[in-house]
This record gives C-alpha cells, sequence and structure tokens, in this order.
C-alpha cells in the first residue's frame, strides 16, 4: 500500500495514498474505537455537513476571504457529497471526545482533498487548499458541529414524520372497516362497557396524530443555528457580516429553514433545543408502544387469550411448539420504544453536563437523537405494513362476547334504571345465563326489546334524550 505523510503540531503520520481523510482523522480512527460506527453510517450528517461547508465557502467568497477558484472547488467537493459519493472516507467513530473536533476535521479532509482534484492537485497538497485554512475558513467545530446537528435531525424527523402520517392513515382505513364490528371495551383488563372495534383503533390513529403536532413543534426549535459564533459565539476569525451571510446560503442550499440564533453566546452553549426534541421523541415512543401492548393483548390466543383481533402471521414463533405465532412486530416496536426512551436519559445527562461557553458532548447527543429517529421510523414503517394493514377482526367471537356480556346493562341505566339493571347483572351472573334472557325472565325488559337494544348507535354513543 501506497502512502503519502502528513503532518499536524503533534507530529506526522503515513497516510494511505487512496484516503481522502487525513491526519486529524487517522488520529481520531486510534483515539475513538468505540461504538464500531463510523460518521459515513450516518448519511445525514455527511450531507449535513456538506451543506454547512458549501454555505460556507459562498459566504467566504462574497466577503472576500476565499478565492473564487478555491471557493468553487470547495463547492464542487461539497456537492459530491451530496450526490452521495466519498461517504465512506467519513472513518471517524460517531461517539468522539472533543466536542466533534474530529467529525469537523474529517469532513474538513475529505472536502479539502476532493477540492484539491477538481484544482488539479493531488491529494495532501494542502499548499493549494487547506483543510482549516481554507475549507473551515470563518469556522469553528462549535459551530459547524451543532449546526449539522440540527440540519441532520431536521432531515431525519422529515422521514419520521412520514412515516408515522402512513402509520396513522393504516390505523385510520382500519377504523373505518371496523366501524360497525361491536365489542366489549375493558379498563384495568376486566370488561367495561361495549364499543366499536372501529372506535378502538381510530384512538390509536388519534394519538399518533397528536404525536406528529408534537414532533413539528420540536422540529421548529432546532431551525435556530449558532453558526458565525466560531469558538465561544464572539464570532472571532469570522469577517463582520459573515452569520448574516451564510445563514441564508444554508438555507437555500439545503432547503431547511434556518435562521440566527438571536444570541450566539447562548446558542453556542445551551443544547436545550436537543432535550425537547428528545422528549416529544419519547413521547411518540411511549404511545407506540402502549398501542403495540394493546395489539399484542387483542391478538393473544389464539384459543386461551383475547383474541379479538388477528395479526398476520409474520414468521414461525417457535423452534419447539409447532404453529405458534407470535406478534413479532409489536415487540419490535416494542424494544424500539425502551431504546429510545434510553436515548432520551442519555441526552438529558449530556445536556446537563455542559460546562461554560461549549457543550463537548453534543456528539453522544447527536448519534441518540440519530437513532431514535432512525428506528422510530424503520419501527413505524413495519408496523404498518408487516402488521396493521394486515389486522383481522374476530366476528364471530366478538359478537358472541357482547351478546353475553353482562356489561350490556350499563346501557339500561337510562330506561330501566340502576337497581333493576343491577338484578339483571346479578342474576346472569349467578344462572349462567345471557342479559336478554334475563330481563326476559324477570319481566323486566322483553327479548325483542333487549335486542334493539344491541346496536352501535345505541351501545357505543351517548344517549339522545327527548325533550
Amino acid at each position: 500500500m501506497t502512502t503519502r505523510r502528513e503532518h499536524d503540531f503533534l507530529g506526522a503520520l503515513e497516510i494511505p495514498s487512496g484516503a481522502y481523510w487525513g491526519v486529524h482523522s487517522a488520529r481520531a480512527v486510534d483515539n475513538f474505537p468505540i461504538s464500531g460506527q463510523s460518521v459515513a453510517q450516518w448519511p445525514e450528517l455527511v450531507r449535513a455537513l456538506a451543506f454547512v461547508k458549501k454555505a460556507s465557502a459562498q459566504a467566504n467568497q462574497q466577503l472576500g476571504v476565499l478565492d473564487a477558484a478555491r471557493a468553487d472547488a470547495i463547492v464542487r467537493a461539497c456537492e459530491d457529497l451530496l450526490a452521495g459519493a466519498f461517504h465512506e472516507h467519513f472513518v471517524v467513530d460517531v461517539i468522539q471526545g472533543g466536542a466533534g473536533t474530529s467529525t469537523n476535521m474529517n469532513a474538513n479532509e475529505v472536502i479539502a482533498n476532493r477540492a484539491l482534484e477538481h484544482l488539479g492537485h493531488a491529494r495532501g497538497e494542502y499548499r493549494h487548499l487547506h483543510p482549516n485554512d481554507h475549507v473551515n475558513a470563518s469556522q469553528s467545530t462549535n459551530d459547524v458541529y451543532p449546526t449539522a446537528l440540527r440540519l441532520a435531525s431536521w432531515i431525519g424527523i422529515e422521514g419520521l414524520l412520514g412515516a408515522m402520517a402512513s402509520l396513522r392513515a393504516a390505523f385510520e382505513a382500519k377504523a373505518a372497516e371496523f366501524a360497525q364490528v361491536l365489542k366489549i371495551g375493558r379498563t384495568q383488563l376486566q370488561d367495561a362497557v361495549p364499543m366499536t372495534l372501529g372506535q378502538e383503533f381510530l384512538a390509536f390513529a388519534v394519538m399518533i396524530g397528536e404525536d406528529e403536532l408534537r414532533l413539528r413543534e420540536a422540529r421548529a426549535l432546532i431551525t435556530e443555528v449558532n453558526l458565525g459564533a466560531t469558538a465561544i459565539g464572539t464570532g472571532i476569525n469570522a469577517p463582520a457580516g459573515y452569520a448574516e451571510v451564510v445563514i441564508p446560503l444554508l438555507a437555500r442550499a439545503s432547503g431547511v429553514p434556518v435562521v440566527k440564533a438571536e444570541n450566539l453566546v447562548e446558542a453556542t452553549q445551551d443544547t436545550g433545543a436537543f432535550v425537547q426534541l428528545s422528549g416529544v421523541l419519547k413521547r411518540v415512543a411511549c404511545k407506540l408502544s402502549k398501542t403495540c401492548h394493546d395489539l399484542r393483548l387483542l391478538s393473544s390466543g389464539p384459543q386461551a387469550g383475547f383474541g379479538d383481533i388477528r395479526l398476520p402471521a409474520r414468521q414461525a414463533g417457535s423452534s419447539i411448539m409447532p404453529g405458534k405465532v407470535n406478534p413479532v412486530i409489536p415487540e419490535v416496536v416494542n424494544q424500539v420504544a425502551f431504546e429510545v426512551i434510553g436515548n432520551d436519559v442519555t441526552i438529558t445527562m449530556a445536556s446537563e453536563a455542559g460546562q461554560l461557553q461549549l457543550n463537548a458532548f453534543e456528539p453522544i447527543m447527536g448519534w441518540s437523537l440519530h437513532k431514535s429517529i432512525s428506528h422510530l421510523t424503520h419501527a413505524c414503517r413495519t408496523l404498518q405494513l408487516n402488521c396493521v394493514e394486515g389486522i383481522q377482526a374476530n366476528h364471530e367471537l366478538l359478537a358472541r362476547r357482547v351478546a353475553e356480556s353482562v356489561t350490556l346493562v350499563t346501557a339500561l341505566n337510562p330506561i330501566i334504571g340502576y337497581e333493576k339493571a343491577a338484578l339483571i347483572a346479578k342474576t346472569a351472573l349467578a344462572t349462567g345465563g345471557t342479559i336478554a334472557d334475563t330481563a326476559d325472565q324477570l319481566g323486566i325488559m322483553g327479548r325483542a326489546e333487549m335486542q334493539a337494544m344491541l346496536v352501535p348507535e345505541r351501545l357505543t354513543q351517548p344517549v339522545r334524550l327527548m325533550a
């Protein structure tokens, strides 16, 4: 393997000739063998970094910091990254010390070496275009990295919102399909009052819709960026007016409506938007998990469980029990939810641990957010496609349970009064008879009149009293 020799103020290292990364990335690879996950496996962040560096090069050219040739070469290199090329050269671990410096250095080196090629030079010939002096001009890790995290999170949330909307639509379709299917509702795992299966599934859809709104609100908070703050928010080493020029360029390039933070010193140390966003993701996870617990309960059986619904069979459920099928899709969504809740704890602790003018722990915050967003997106999609769309109602069992349930007496209260309704329920439980038969035998209500009561409009909606 041929190499090229690169140096920093710590000394020199041999770098593979084919590498677009350089000495700073090489040191980071040695220092942070933590997760085994490199930045290359987080494409949203690579694209976000490319957007930031592209906008910065354009702003630097406008303000006279970079000449046109270098600025154009940097922009072209960034566009290569945005097209999906060279991502494999982002080799540093996603979890790293240094507040994201290694990731920023990795981006600077990849972009510089690709830009050198656009200028007709070999990789590593930094006298023509330097990773720090030119690609990182007017910037610091402390404004580049948090800005890139916000862009990457925005991009990821777009996908999550789409997956949630599709899942909500699947539940809404089932709610319409099951609109006339009567069943017995349950509270505290005990029989309650009648409802329709459609009402049950519509509630699942409404919960998702509410979280879509909350997620859009939280996403709006991450549009405020500190690009132009440089090291601590004072803008040192950036030309006057740089933030006002670069942020609109970034918004135009990325399509993300980023705006300049009101106070760059505050914005450079404050990670509250990440905490807020993570909290909403935790809320999404909790409610999705609750829904999946319900699907598992409602489909439990097939003979000794609730059996209200049938989930589509996705795979064999046991290596020892022939014919067993497990609710594997809700189970995997439950596990994603547990992870997201844990990620929220990590983000909370990392945010709280920030000190003075910078939070050094944004790498773990960003990676935790990425995992939460990405895994929730995939969980919503598999729940929709591999579970909800194929759910079937157990019509015969539900109808029999409604007909036999003593909870129907609740619907009789406004008509015959609590005392008579209680007598019917107590007698039916003691004799094992149905409510209809018991009411007829007690002379309280005829069987035909009772059957007229067993319709969704009378059992699942408020009673309309005549004036």
